[in-house]
């Protein structure tokens, strides 16, 4: 049994639990999730916690049945109280603005850089250099983040680019001179 996906979830209070054969659906107060499981794992709802257990105890599936375990998780714990990632612009000239359901980037291009935000994602600029951005949904918050750090990674020498808040770079001397 895994480590991980024997623990027990504990169920947020106003948050709603549908589960169907193969499907799990959460509704809380920031939205809805549902994921698709295996056969091999079955959820049940007992006493305002939810048990992950297996059909069949193979490697495989004991792997999935931490995975599911934390998946569902983290569906309880987005449609509750939501996920953050805060992003930091660091460059002379580097700026981001919100424009109805557009992030705009200005990462020193000749162009600015236009991202359509995604259905379920919220993005709030603070000081024209720092991003949060909000989702219920793990998963897509995390494409999402990777997305716009695509744009501009750091880079070792000047430290400028697009990090994660707290994130630390290694840096590089330049080239010695003769």
């Amino acid at each position: 049994m895994s480590r991980i996906g024997k623990l027990p979830i504990a169920i947020p209070t106003a948050v709603d639990i549908e589960l169907t054969d193969n499907n799990v659906v959460v509704k809380g107060k920031f939205g809805t999730l549902e994921r698709e499981i295996p056969e091999v794992i079955t959820v049940e709802q007992t006493d305002g916690q939810l048990i992950v257990a297996l059909t069949n105890q193979t490697r495989a599936n004991k792997a999935l049945h931490g995975l599911y375990r934390t998946l569902i998780n983290n569906m309880l714990v987005g449609v509750s109280e939501q996920f953050l990632i805060t992003l930091e612009l660091q460059g002379v000239g580097y700026r981001a603005s919100v424009q109805a359901k557009t992030l705009v980037l200005n990462l020193g291009y000749s162009h600015p850089v236009n991202i359509d935000i995604p259905e379920g994602i919220e993005v709030e600029v603070v000081q024209n250099t720092t991003l949060n951005i909000k989702a219920c949904d793990k998963e897509q918050l995390g494409l999402f983040a990777a997305k716009v750090r695509s744009w501009r990674p750091p880079e070792p020498y000047k430290g400028k680019g697009i990090l994660y808040k707290g994130e630390q770079i290694l840096r590089k001397a330049g080239k010695s001179g003769k």
